[in-house]
C-alpha cells in the first residue's frame, strides 16, 4: 500500500479539491482507496457529502480515544468504492494536548501499520492541514510520498519553497529522502504569470514537477457544495479530464508504488 500526504503549508491552493478528486479518480480505476481527513476544518469530509458526526465517529477519536481506525472507516455517499475517515473541529485540540509527546508523530503510521498496511492493494490519500503541525507530522511521517498542489500565484510558489526548505530538515529523523511531487493548479491559460509561475517551479523543481495542470474550473469549485467529487459532478468538465490526467501520469510514474524510485 501507498500512503500519499496531500500537503501545503498555504492554504487555497487546491489541497482538498486534488484529495478529493484524486481519491475519485483511484476509485473510477478500481483501487478502493481510502481518504483520511487529517485537517481541523474537515473540508474532505464536507466536500466528500459527509455531515453531522460526532467527534467520536472521526478520526479525533483515534488519538483522544485509542479508537481503532478501522472503526472509523465508512463508505464515501458516492457509491464509488472509496472509504474515507472523517474529519471534526475538535481536531484543533491534538497539538495542545498531546503536542509534547514524543511519541504522537508516529500515531498514524502505527494505525496504519498494525490495520490497514497488510492489504497492499489499498491507497491511501491523506489531506492535511495547511499548517506544520503534530498532525501534518503525523501524516508526512506516515506516508510514503508527498503531493504538493501550488497554485497559480506568487505567494504559493513562495510557499512551496519554504515548505521543500522544511521537508529537507525532517529527513533527518526520519532516514530516507521524502519523494514528493508538485502539481499546478488553478491554472488560467489567460493570465502571463501562470506560466511565469509554472516555468519558474519547472526551473527549480525539475522532473518533480507534474506534467499535468489543473485548470481553473467552475466544476471543481462547485462540485463540493454537493458533496461530490468532479467525476459525480460533471463528468466531462475540464476538472474531471485534468484530475483523469494527473492520475494517469502519476500511476505512470510509479507514484503508487512504494517500491518504485524515480
Amino acid at each position: 500500500m501507498t500512503t500519499i500526504a496531500v500537503f501545503n503549508q498555504k492554504g487555497g491552493v487546491g489541497k482538498t479539491t486534488t484529495s478529493l478528486n484524486l481519491i475519485a479518480a483511484l476509485a473510477r480505476r478500481e483501487f478502493a482507496p481510502l481518504g483520511i481527513d487529517l485537517d481541523p476544518q474537515a473540508h474532505l469530509t464536507l466536500a466528500s457529502g459527509i455531515k453531522g458526526l460526532a467527534s467520536s465517529e472521526t478520526i479525533y477519536a483515534f488519538y483522544a480515544e485509542g479508537k481503532p481506525l478501522s472503526h472509523l472507516m465508512r463508505e464515501l455517499p458516492s457509491g464509488n468504492g472509496a472509504h474515507i475517515i472523517p474529519a471534526h473541529m475538535e481536531l484543533f485540540k491534538i497539538d495542545s494536548l498531546y503536542g509534547r509527546n514524543p511519541n504522537i508523530t508516529s500515531q498514524l503510521k502505527r494505525g496504519l501499520m498494525d490495520e490497514l498496511l497488510p492489504d497492499a492493494s489499498v491507497p491511501v490519500i491523506i489531506d492535511c492541514s495547511p499548517m506544520l503541525g503534530v498532525l501534518s507530522l503525523n501524516a508526512v511521517f506516515a506516508s510514503n510520498r508527498l503531493l504538493i498542489p501550488v497554485s497559480a500565484d506568487y505567494l504559493s510558489m513562495q510557499g512551496v519553497n519554504r515548505l521543500d526548505a522544511a521537508l529537507k530538515v525532517l529527513e533527518k529523523p526520519l532516514g530516507k529522502p521524502i519523494q514528493r511531487r508538485i502539481v499546478m493548479t488553478r491554472f488560467d491559460s489567460r493570465r502571463r504569470l501562470s506560466y511565469q509561475i509554472y516555468d519558474q517551479l519547472h526551473e527549480h523543481y525539475g522532473k518533480d514537477l507534474c506534467d499535468t495542470r489543473i485548470f481553473e474550473s467552475v466544476s471543481l469549485a462547485e462540485s463540493p457544495v454537493y458533496g461530490k467529487d468532479v467525476f459525480s459532478f460533471l463528468p466531462h468538465s475540464q476538472g474531471a479530464k485534468d484530475y483523469n490526467s494527473l492520475t494517469e501520469e502519476l500511476l505512470a510514474c510509479g507514484f503508487f508504488d512504494p517500491e518504485c524510485s524515480w
